[in-house]
């Protein structure tokens, strides 16, 4: 397959795969949301969980709140994710019920 280059800068894996919905290999497309996050789950067959914290603002007490999110996101193989790992994660047209999002970089994790 042909590496192509998805236009968000994300840097491109070094390994290939014959997954036709990679964004880099296949022919699946991203869309306008970006989100990064943790993965907290990697056993599912090229899907994984990222978790997303971030802080709600609340009117009525003034302060913020602490909430966190889970999203299911396709993991194309080429980008080899494990549990724990720091994710970029965008959004694509639905490739199951639950999994719109797929895993475009790897940004840090256990080594």
């Amino acid at each position: 397959m042909v590496m192509s280059d998805i236009g968000i800068g994300a840097s491109a894996p070094k390994k290939s795969c014959e997954d036709r919905n990679c964004p880099f290999h296949g022919a699946l497309s991203v869309r306008r949301k970006f989100m990064d996050g943790k993965v907290v789950s990697a056993k599912m067959m090229k899907t994984v969980t990222v978790e997303r914290n971030y802080q709600q603002y609340n009117r009525k007490y003034t302060r913020y709140e602490k909430r966190r999110s889970r999203i299911l996101a396709h993991s194309p193989p080429c980008l080899e994710i494990h549990e724990g790992d720091r994710v970029k994660i965008a959004e694509c047209r639905p490739i199951s019920k639950e999994v719109a999002f797929v895993v475009v970089e790897k940004l840090a994790g256990i080594s």
